[in-house]
């Protein structure tokens, strides 16, 4: 079942990034998006996930154009069903790493899930503020606090660039695990090629265009 479409998508700052781009991703499916920094890799991902409007083309959720939809219908589509991890881990500082997690499950109103603390290894740290911990520390909290509310497309931009090779190595079976289990959809934008192999599909920004390639 198609989950997201994007059709004809174009954008451009003082220059045009891409034109008439086309992706589609559906329940299962792992897709990554591969490229050199500033082609437009993290502009398409938050084009996709509902951060910025194209100039032209199309956003399709679950057959419904999502940028036709008034503000507060598209936040409710962000905040329930999409799940947007970046490599800044936007955590507000202030709180510990539990009380982080647990805000995110209580607007969405879903119980965090103990087993993905356990497997991201970070109930020893929970009761701690989020400037104690390290990079690597804060960025498994924040993937914790997207997982917490049970998105059903993870939109994920480097997300293991702050983590050490084993633990990026897990927390990347964790998502695919994720996807499977709500029968939802992972697109990845990473510059690691070894990530972007274990995805089920691959795609490579050039040269204003998207291009599949396995």
């Amino acid at each position: 079942m198609e989950l997201l479409k994007g059709v004809n998508l174009t954008h451009k700052f003082d220059y045009t990034l891409f034109k008439n781009l086309n992706f589609t991703i559906s329940q299962n499916e792992s897709s990554a998006i591969l490229g050199v920094s500033g082609c437009g890799k993290s502009t398409l991902l938050h084009i996709l996930c509902t951060l910025l409007k194209p100039h032209n083309g199309e956003v399709f959720y679950n057959n419904q154009s999502i940028y036709t939809l008034n503000n507060d219908d598209r936040l409710k589509i962000r905040r329930c069903d999409f799940g947007i991890i970046f490599q800044s881990h936007y955590l507000f500082k202030g709180f510990t790493a539990y009380e982080n997690i647990e805000l995110v499950a209580t607007l969405t109103k879903q119980k965090i899930d103990d087993e993905i603390l356990e497997k991201l290894k970070i109930k020893n740290i929970l009761t701690q503020k989020v400037g104690e911990l390290s990079g690597g520390q804060q960025q498994r909290v924040s993937i914790a606090r997207i997982l917490s509310k049970k998105p059903k497309i993870i939109f994920a931009d480097e997300p293991t660039g702050n983590l050490d090779k084993n633990t990026a190595n897990d927390v990347m079976e964790i998502l695919f695990s994720y996807i499977k289990s709500v029968k939802g959809a992972l697109i990845l934008v990473t510059h690691d090629e070894n990530l972007a192999n274990r995805c089920s599909t691959i795609y490579h920004l050039n040269n204003k265009n998207l291009e599949k390639i396995s």
